[in-house]
């Protein structure tokens, strides 16, 4: 007895590589937020660019920069190997494609003004 395989596709919009991309980044401790990409010609128009994730496929593997704004007193090359580690296991589980790079850009960090 075979089990029915139905015909057919699954597309994936980059939009929710994107969204899997955030939120995992979000979960790391360290990281306070994702900033907007930093302004240059040919990036103005790429997908993901206000939300701080510059994505990429290419060959079935996803490329990823990751612009990132940290809490204070935390070990920035921690956090970064954390994020790296957290996105790239979330896409690989959640979507099933590879990695090729996961490249993380620290734009800031966001100290508390005192009252």
């Amino acid at each position: 007895m075979s089990e029915y395989q139905p015909a057919g596709k699954t597309t994936l919009s980059p939009e929710v590589l994107v969204t899997i991309t955030r939120m995992s980044a979000l979960s790391v401790p360290g990281v306070s937020r994702l900033t907007p990409i930093p302004a240059r010609v040919d990036r103005l128009f790429k997908r993901g660019a206000a939300d701080g994730v510059e994505l990429k496929v290419e060959d079935d593997l996803v490329y990823l920069d990751l612009f990132l704004a940290l809490k204070p007193d935390v070990n920035v090359r921690e956090v970064s190997r954390n994020v790296q580690h957290q996105v790239a296991r979330a896409i690989e589980e959640m979507v099933g494609m590879d990695i090729g790079h996961v490249n993380i850009h620290i734009e800031d960090i966001d100290y508390e003004e005192e009252a």
